[in-house]
């Protein structure tokens, strides 16, 4: 989602109603990767992956719950969407859904959008699939010998502050980064996870900026609604 995405996903987090979206968005999540080949993690990738993404947002439970479902008899079948939109003031928004009604996410995210400036447009060439790893070191320098070391193919490595590193590999080695980096001594991630990077970033103002953030929390709070992606910098 980037890095301003995450922080502005933390901090809506607070409310009862965020928190439960996101609850909703890691169970399916967890529920269709251990669907699509067996329930457990150590063999799964796609479920190791999911759980990885979710494992700093909501309760183990939760998680496990999800895990325990696809092992049952329930069937569930959860399609993956995606939908682009060109936004107010030259922003790009990508939504990922995953529901089991397609045409309900298509209404549903088409409205909140075009209501608030959005008109669907391919901006897909503005972003970059990348592997996304946060967390604490103490060196920048550090964190990027051992990556290159490790054979892993890396886009960049920046120091965000307050003792933070944010690293984009790509997307197949995001594994080997993680096996890296704890070797290093990292023994948690506040993100790993495969996600889109914008190639240039937009700064908004006035009414395009409120419209966005509106369109964001609506599209935060969408039942269908999985994954948002976003180039607006100042949110």
């Amino acid at each position: 989602m980037g890095r301003h995405f995450e922080v502005r996903a933390a901090a809506m987090a607070a409310s009862a109603k965020a928190k439960s979206a996101i609850y909703m968005r890691a169970s399916k999540e967890i529920y269709a990767a251990a669907k699509s080949g067996e329930p457990d993690p150590t063999s799964n990738l796609a479920l190791r992956a999911a759980i990885e993404k979710y494992r700093k947002q909501c309760p183990k439970d939760v998680i496990d719950r999800a895990i325990e479902k696809a092992k049952g008899g329930d069937a569930v079948a959860y399609i993956p969407g995606r939908y682009e939109f060109m936004g107010p003031g030259g922003s790009n928004i990508i939504v990922d859904t995953l529901t089991d009604n397609v045409n309900r996410a298509l209404v549903t995210v088409r409205t909140i959008c075009t209501r608030k400036g959005g008109k669907m447009a391919s901006v897909a060439y503005n972003f970059e699939q990348l592997g996304a790893l946060n967390f604490a070191h103490a060196s920048r320098d550090e964190v990027e010998e051992a990556l290159i070391l490790g054979d892993v193919d890396v886009q960049s490595v920046e120091d965000i502050g307050e003792g933070n590193i944010e690293v984009h590999v790509t997307p197949s080695d995001l594994d080997k980064a993680k096996t890296v980096l704890t070797d290093l001594g990292v023994t948690e991630f506040d993100r790993c996870e495969i996600t889109l990077i914008p190639n240039e970033w937009v700064t908004l103002e006035g009414d395009d900026l409120t419209k966005v953030k509106d369109m964001l929390d609506q599209l935060d709070e969408a039942e269908d609604v999985q994954n948002v992606y976003t180039n607006v910098e100042n949110l």
